[in-house]
């Protein structure tokens, strides 16, 4: 399933290109800091296992990696990929003192990893700028060992009338906020699309299942302003 914002030339590096050095300081500002329970809670659905290997894939400045190895007393590997290489170096930066975390520029649709080699997979905020959805899933399935865990993390669509009303006008005023940050407005105008364009719960859970994952489930955060979508390759 390709998606179309996504696919524009560009598009998506630039919007990151844009605000990579402020991407946590908005993130904060635009879930009121709230992003950082729904990390938490995805790690907690995962319930990690020491001595593991995790992908997070889309990872940013690397929380989810942060957060997986302190669950795990520091008793494991991650291997955080992002296709933008700015912010990889937030995150190497952020994250100096972290001896078993491994950096590297790729997409979801094309990790260059052996099959069967991670434990987890994790995806957090990054399935919506993916080019092909199927292509990322299928990637995901064939990079996990047999018993591996896929956990996406992702806005979502509310089912109460009332928050989304209220989500929806607040949605509005991101651009704005993203102007007096960062400087320009457009990476947020791109944000606010691909929140609004991008499936529901249902919908992304009969993806996985198309493209090979087992016991597939999801749980709404807040309403269903994002969910985590858990999956096992069996």
């Amino acid at each position: 399933m390709k998606q179309f914002l996504q696919n524009q030339k560009d598009l998506v590096q630039n919007v990151f290109n844009d605000v990579y050095d402020k991407y946590d300081l908005m993130n904060d500002f635009m879930s009121f800091g709230v992003h950082r329970l729904w990390k938490k809670d995805l790690i907690m659905m995962m319930s990690p296992s020491i001595n593991k290997k995790l992908i997070d894939v889309g990872c940013g400045t690397g929380d989810i990696g942060k957060l997986f190895l302190e669950n795990v007393k520091f008793k494991g590997e991650v291997f955080n990929i992002d296709p933008n290489k700015k912010m990889l170096e937030q995150g190497k930066k952020r994250l100096k003192s972290f001896k078993n975390i491994f950096w590297k520029v790729g997409s979801a649709e094309n990790l260059g990893f052996n099959s069967s080699y991670f434990d987890y997979y994790t995806i957090s905020f990054g399935l919506r700028n993916t080019k092909d959805i199927d292509k990322s899933l299928k990637e995901a399935y064939r990079v996990l060992k047999p018993g591996g865990r896929f956990l996406c993390l992702e806005f979502s669509k509310i089912n109460n009338s009332n928050l989304n009303f209220l989500y929806k006008n607040y949605s509005k005023l991101i651009p704005r906020i993203g102007k007096i940050i960062v400087g320009k407005s457009e990476p947020y105008e791109y944000l606010t699309k691909s929140i609004d364009k991008f499936i529901n719960q249902d919908e992304l859970q009969e993806i996985m299942e198309k493209n090979g994952f087992e016991r597939c489930k999801y749980r709404n955060l807040s309403g269903g302003i994002v969910a985590i979508h858990s999956g096992w390759k069996i």
